[in-house]
C-alpha cells in the first residue's frame, strides 16, 4: 500500500478538523466567519478593547492567509495552510503578552510563540524553503538592530524559570 495517499488523507482530515468547528459556529444563525463573531472591541470594557482588537485582527489575518489556493502538491498545500495557522497563534500570544496580567498565561504565551516559530521553521525546512527572518525572543524588548546583536546571545536561558 502506498503511504502517500493515506498520509494525504490524514493531513486533509487534520486541516479540516481545524475548520469544522468554525463552520458549525458560523452556521448557527449568522454567515460570518468565527473572528467576526467575536465580541466587538468597542463593546468591551476599555481595558480589554485593545486586546480584543489585536486578537480579532490576528484571527482575520490568519483565516484569510489560510485560504491558500491548492497547487496539486499536498505537502506544499498543507504547509501553506499551517504556517498562517501557527502565525495566528503567535500573533494572539503576542497580544496576550502586551495586555495580559496573569504570569502563568504570559509564560504559556511565550512558550506558544517559541514552539510555533520552531514548527514554522521545521515546515519550511522540510520543503526546502528559506527560513523567516529572526525575531527577538518574546521576553525581549524589540530594539533597533545593531552590529553588536550578532555577538550577543539571542535569549538569556539563565533567566528562564525551571520546570
Amino acid at each position: 500500500m502506498n503511504a502517500s495517499p493515506h498520509l494525504a488523507a490524514c493531513l486533509l482530515a487534520a486541516a479540516l478538523s481545524f475548520a469544522a468547528p468554525l463552520g458549525v459556529k458560523a452556521h448557527e444563525g449568522q454567515h460570518h466567519h468565527a473572528a467576526s463573531e467575536a465580541p466587538s472591541p468597542a463593546a468591551a470594557i476599555p481595558a480589554e478593547a485593545a486586546f480584543l482588537a489585536e486578537n480579532a485582527a490576528a484571527m482575520d489575518k490568519m483565516m484569510a492567509d489560510m485560504a491558500a489556493r491548492p497547487t496539486g502538491d499536498v505537502d506544499a498545500d498543507f504547509v501553506a495552510m499551517m504556517i498562517p495557522h501557527h502565525q495566528g497563534a503567535i500573533d494572539m500570544a503576542l497580544a496576550v503578552l502586551r495586555h495580559g496580567k496573569n504570569e502563568q498565561i504570559r509564560r504559556l504565551a511565550q512558550e506558544i510563540i517559541v514552539t510555533q516559530q520552531q514548527e514554522i521553521a521545521a515546515m519550511r525546512l522540510a520543503l526546502g524553503q528559506p527560513l523567516p527572518p529572526s525575531t527577538p525572543a518574546p521576553t525581549q524588548v524589540s530594539t533597533q538592530v545593531s552590529t553588536e546583536r550578532s555577538t550577543q546571545p539571542a535569549h538569556d536561558h539563565g533567566a528562564m524559570p525551571t520546570k
